[in-house]
């Protein structure tokens, strides 16, 4: 069993301020939080930008100034998203990928997303696959749906992703695929042989989600975009300290925390 590669996904695009005080969301408070999520026993930063309003933004200048900040103090595996926020066009949605990330996320169907449509074509998935490719990027599939993990088969399919796929399903999201043991089964059981996962637990399911791929050789997204409470009703302190919680229970079920540079040997990417 490969060691446990643990995601931070710092900030999202939902989650505000109000509702979690601890939100990081300008490039210093992104970088400082992904150093302290680096030195808990991440490997990869999941990264959503916000502009000075501390609304979600794609813009290119604002992710390069945090990759920037990022770098300049741990060699943690940079991962902007694509998906944004719902408004969000498909050329604005792309702009973090010229950074040429060594990872992105690439989303691969629409769905419901509480009261919005996350809009996903077959034309988004397959600009965004291309684009991936044509820059070096490692595409994370991103799965809301069971139905998804065929579109990602298909630009597989097509060439436009190489395999072996990395696969991240986020499970939970209201109107989405709910986030029960049984959910996460049949979708790690859909993926092409030789591939890997990372399950992203929302709100309640974060937890008990992310211990199961401990055991079952999977990997882990905690942090505020899924999940801003440690326990029932009581606020995280921090990004950080869901990550600690992660590497303690991997510790105690006996499975070895994965550093950047072992995750990208693991991923096939970057300096690994």
């Amino acid at each position: 069993m490969d060691k446990l590669i643990i995601t931070a996904a710092l900030t999202g695009a939902e989650v505000t301020k109000e509702l979690q005080p601890n939100l990081p969301t300008t490039p210093d408070e992104i970088a400082e939080e992904a150093y302290q999520c680096y030195l808990k026993g991440a490997s990869i930063v999941h990264i959503h930008a916000r502009d000075k309003e501390r609304q979600p933004t794609q813009s290119f200048d604002i992710y390069k100034e945090i990759k920037e900040k990022i770098e300049a103090k741990c060699d943690i595996i940079f991962q902007p998203s694509t998906g944004g926020a719902v408004w969000h066009g498909p050329d604005e949605r792309l702009q973090p990928v010229d950074l040429k990330p060594e990872m992105a996320t690439l989303s691969c169907g629409t769905c419901n997303f509480g009261p919005d449509v996350f809009m996903n074509s077959e034309e988004y998935m397959e600009k965004f696959a291309s684009k991936m490719k044509e820059l070096g990027v490692k595409p994370e599939m991103e799965i809301f749906e069971r139905g998804m993990i065929e579109n990602a088969k298909k630009l597989a399919k097509k060439g436009l992703v190489e395999t072996p796929m990395h696969f991240d399903f986020v499970l939970g999201v209201p109107g989405a695929c709910p986030g029960t043991p049984e959910d996460l089964l049949h979708m790690m059981r859909a993926i092409p042989e030789g591939s890997t996962w990372t399950v992203a637990g929302v709100g309640r399911h974060e937890l008990p989600l992310a211990t199961m791929a401990i055991i079952l050789g999977g990997h882990v997204r905690v942090g505020f975009e899924d999940n801003i409470f440690y326990s029932k009703g009581e606020l995280a302190k921090s990004n950080g300290q869901l990550v600690e919680r992660i590497v303690r229970i991997a510790k105690e079920l006996g499975r070895e925390v994965a550093t950047p540079q072992e995750a990208r040997k693991i991923l096939g990417i970057g300096r690994g």
